[in-house]
């Protein structure tokens, strides 16, 4: 689908990039040549993760830091201009959420998905946006959802933060592309991952079937068809592309708004349940 010379010479930064769909797009953008940072809170994790994609040939940077914090976030964007010289593409993926009626929330739970999801965006796109307007060019693309734009019940937190994240991406849409930069998001469906799945999706309760059932194309997304389009978005080829938000979820959200709303008939002792599952792996 692509020149396996698409990306090369590109160094790109992607947040979350150590497991799932982070992971995926990174090796995206390895296999077609970009030269990689990819960071996360566990640098075990993305010790691995940047050893698969040397595989491929390219450089790779793993370097540990939580994008809630401006200080980690500046020092991972200093160690990159030092290593690489510039940075050309930011994905903003990291990202946190869990399932909960909102009454049973409470403020440090619904701050700590705001804090990642929508101030850690702010901080990795400020801190490279510093070095993208140096440059006069860059991409910065955002993962969304598609509950964004819709809401939807029992993920309010994330559902705040992702609509923050898109305002903030149509926004310098129109701010930054004095600069040459240019945003885009998207905002996928269900993608199953191994974390992500097992807060949203618990097994025993039917869930992905049902998501399955609601989805006009009666399948969940392969990861493959989100990176590439993510690869699609951050290149060459999309340059007059700014401020737009591609939705990869077929067709689901047209069928229904609110992608968590059917959580309205799990039984409340069943919420119960997995608030204690969260609380032990705390």
């Amino acid at each position: 689908m692509f020149d396996v010379q698409l990306l090369k010479g590109k160094k790109i930064v992607v947040t979350g990039g150590g497991t799932g769909l982070g992971k995926s797009m990174a090796t995206r953008f390895a296999e077609l040549g970009a030269d990689l940072v990819i960071t996360s809170r566990r640098q075990n994790v993305i010790d691995e993760t940047a050893k698969d994609l040397r595989e491929h040939g390219v450089k790779v940077l793993a370097i540990s830091c939580d994008v809630r914090d401006t200080e980690q976030v500046e020092s991972m964007v200093e160690q990159t201009v030092s290593e690489f010289g510039t940075i050309d593409i930011l994905l903003n993926n990291a990202a946190g959420n869990f399932i909960s009626p909102t009454e049973n929330l409470s403020s440090n739970a619904f701050r700590t998905i705001v804090d990642i999801v929508l101030n850690g965006t702010f901080h990795c796109t400020q801190a490279v946006g510093k070095v993208m307007r140096k440059n006069k060019s860059g991409v910065i693309l955002n993962i969304v959802t598609t509950y964004a734009w819709t809401g939807s019940g029992y993920v309010v937190p994330s559902a705040c933060a992702k609509a923050g994240v898109l305002a903030m991406t149509r926004s310098l849409a129109v701010e930054w592309a004095k600069y040459g930069i240019r945003t885009a998001a998207i905002a996928p469906g269900p993608f199953p991952t191994k974390g992500a799945w097992s807060r949203l999706a618990p097994p025993g309760l039917g869930i992905e079937k049902k998501m399955k059932e609601r989805i006009p194309l009666k399948r969940v997304g392969e990861h493959i068809e989100l990176a590439n389009l993510a690869t699609y978005l951050i290149s060459d080829q999309a340059a007059y592309i700014n401020g737009e938000v591609v939705t990869i979820d077929g067709g689901e959200w047209l069928k229904g708004a609110g992608e968590m709303n059917e959580l309205e008939k799990i039984p409340k002792a069943a919420w119960k349940l997995l608030q204690m599952k969260r609380k032990k792996k705390k």
